[in-house]
């Protein structure tokens, strides 16, 4: 594996378990690509799980600006 692709893996979160995996399938083009989609997958899970809490928190805003405006 070159320096770019690993710096490119590092920076998208990769560990080094990851390095290993994606360095030992690179003769095996599929294998290599299920790997990236996997891993893919878990990063865009985590932003949705995020991207849901800051709608909860909107949700909170919102109300408690809501009810704060009933006060008045």
């Amino acid at each position: 594996m070159d320096g770019q692709t690993r710096e490119n893996l590092i920076a998208a979160g990769c560990d080094e378990k990851f390095l290993h995996e994606f360095e030992a399938c690179l003769s095996d083009k599929k294998k290599c690509d299920r790997l990236l989609a996997k891993h893919r997958r878990e990063l865009l899970d985590r932003v949705h799980e995020e991207e849901r809490k800051i709608s909860c928190l909107d949700y909170l805003i919102y109300n408690l600006e809501k009810q704060r405006s009933k006060a008045l």
